[in-house]
């Protein structure tokens, strides 16, 4: 059973990130291990500039969402608890709070770009870097 909760805060930002990192590594094969590093200096930075979700299973943090200005800006599983509801969960949550949600996946990440398309929505536009400039294609994501 996945329960959802606000963030504890920057207490909380280092397990957010062990599950960023986990879930990176498991899905984002496209990235090298010095990408990987120059994002977890980053992602943290990122936290106090979105409203937080967590998800939990059995009372231990197994995701995280955050959401900005009706946009879904980040929403990572901890590998450990990949295929059980927890994403789904967080992104209706997203969806119910913001019904027109947006958000932006990597394109070379097919898993991610599979999960949205799945649950409705389409692509609506395409860059060809990420928000740093780096040459990792987004693909611009709205409810059908």
């Amino acid at each position: 059973m996945t329960t959802l909760r606000p963030s504890d805060g920057e207490a909380e930002y280092p397990r957010l990130l062990e599950i960023w990192r986990s879930a990176v590594e498991a899905t984002h094969h496209f990235l090298a291990p010095a990408d990987v590093e120059y994002y977890a200096t980053r992602v943290p930075r990122y936290f106090p500039e979105v409203d937080l979700t967590v998800a939990e299973v059995g009372g231990i943090a197994a995701g995280f969402s955050g959401t900005a200005e009706g946009k879904l800006e980040m929403l990572f599983v901890h590998d450990k608890f990949r295929g059980r509801g927890v994403g789904t969960a967080l992104l209706r949550a997203a969806v119910e709070r913001f019904p027109d949600l947006t958000l932006d996946v990597n394109e070379q990440n097919p898993q991610a770009v599979g999960f949205y398309l799945h649950h409705g929505f389409e692509v609506a536009g395409r860059r060809e870097t990420d928000s740093d400039g780096r040459p990792f294609p987004l693909l611009e994501l709205k409810r059908a």
